[in-house]
């Protein structure tokens, strides 16, 4: 009975080690799973989380090149800031799209994964909202810059007519300016022309006792001059006769230091009213 009882206890020890073993084996299996669910929501929440970081990141990098755009629409007119304009625009087009990605990756990630908390939804509603706020703002600036570009050009093309209206204005006024001093010029100008009696009857100026009759005279004979400047007229003779009709009082001819006869013109005016020819004879 005693050997009986001993081998019955051996094998009931025998058999408690047994599932004592298996108890520890089946611990450490479920341990491991566990342990491998929590690295795998953990490897799931670290990516969602990096892309949340991600988009907030471009929202801050979007938010940054508007405020470049704003500064740089202060100086339109500048070439270099119209160019700024156009980079930034073109980066912030490019940062939304990537923000937009982004976010259909994380609505993508939280929709297969096993991590579904409320607050990581929220989160991504929210970071939807705020792409959708951002897209609104750069229209709204597209638009404005749109505007101003059109009103630009209508202020471009405005100077331009007047730059065009006050060219031709210019060229007016040029014009009748020329006119205006050829007529004066025509108006102040006078010939005169002094020689002996035969001279002038070889250039036909003197013609069978008449002055100036006839057409034909020779007018290249004739010195031009401006009756507002030239009031006196050296003649280089001692003996001097006017053939042509000027009123009384308006000149005077009077001998100089050498006796000879200078006609000085004391009333322009009137001395030419007659005729814009002087004649005289000399010996």
């Amino acid at each position: 009975m005693k050997k009986l009882f001993f081998f019955v206890a051996a094998a009931l020890v025998a058999t408690a080690c047994d599932q004592t073993q298996q108890f520890k084996e089946q611990a450490a299996r479920e341990r491991d799973s566990l342990q491998q669910i929590i690295n795998s929501r953990d490897g799931e929440l670290d990516d969602i989380v990096g892309l949340v970081n991600e988009v907030q990141d471009g929202f801050r990098r979007i938010s940054e090149a508007e405020g470049r755009v704003t500064v740089a629409e202060g100086n339109p007119e500048n070439a270099s800031s119209r160019q700024a304009i156009r980079e930034n625009l073109a980066f912030i087009e490019q940062a939304m799209a990537d923000n937009r990605a982004k976010i259909a990756a994380l609505e993508d990630k939280l929709g297969k994964s096993s991590v579904a908390e409320t607050k990581l939804r929220q989160t991504v509603k929210q970071l939807t909202s705020q792409l959708e706020a951002q897209r609104q703002r750069v229209l709204e600036l597209t638009a404005q810059l749109a505007d101003r570009d059109s009103t630009i050009v209508r202020q471009t093309a405005a100077l331009a007519q007047q730059d065009q209206t006050i060219g031709k204005l210019t060229e007016d006024v040029a014009e009748k300016t020329t006119t205006v001093a050829s007529q004066d010029k025509q108006i102040h100008t006078a010939w005169f022309v002094f020689g002996t009696k035969s001279e002038l009857k070889e250039q036909r100026i003197l013609k069978d006792g008449d002055v100036l009759r006839s057409n034909d005279f020779n007018k290249n004979y004739f010195t031009q001059i401006d009756i507002r400047i030239d009031k006196q007229i050296k003649l280089y003779s001692k003996s001097a006769t006017l053939l042509t009709s000027h009123p009384s009082g308006t000149y005077r001819l009077a001998k100089d230091a050498k006796g000879q006869y200078v006609l000085t013109i004391t009333n322009p005016e009137r001395f030419w009213s007659v005729s814009k020819y002087l004649v005289v004879q000399v010996k």
